[in-house]
């Protein structure tokens, strides 16, 4: 069974920092498509960065410069480094893999991802 456990979240001031973790368990990360998503209240979910088994990773242009998305195999741990933060980046975050795909993880939207973490709350004040 798939088990997915994001950590890290929390509050920070604007300009701020932090790094979110997924830990993984029945599943190998860097196996398959895994990614960071986030849904801020009265949105949508939306994708934040995705990175496929050989480390390519897709960004949203919101978060292009600011995040970085990495894999550590050591630690089945899926990471999302977040620098500069903004108040827009105020959401619930989510892992979630995609157990079926090892390719073109970041041009499919949130639906095509069948794995997810209960999530993490990030809220940054201005």
């Amino acid at each position: 069974q798939v088990q997915l456990m994001e950590s890290g979240g929390g509050s920070v001031q604007a300009g701020g920092s932090l790094r979110l973790s997924c830990a993984a368990s029945g599943y190998t990360v860097r196996s398959t498509c895994m990614g960071w998503f986030r849904q801020a209240p009265e949105k949508e979910r939306e994708g934040v960065a995705t990175i496929n088994p050989s480390g390519a990773a897709w960004y949203a242009d919101t978060v292009k410069g600011r995040f970085t998305i990495s894999q550590d195999s050591a630690n089945n741990t899926l990471y999302l480094q977040m620098n500069s933060l903004k108040p827009e980046d105020t959401a619930m975050y989510y892992c979630a893999a995609d157990t079926r795909s090892t390719f073109r993880c970041g041009s499919r939207g949130p639906a095509a991802y069948n794995q997810w973490g209960q999530g993490t709350q990030v809220t940054v004040s201005s």
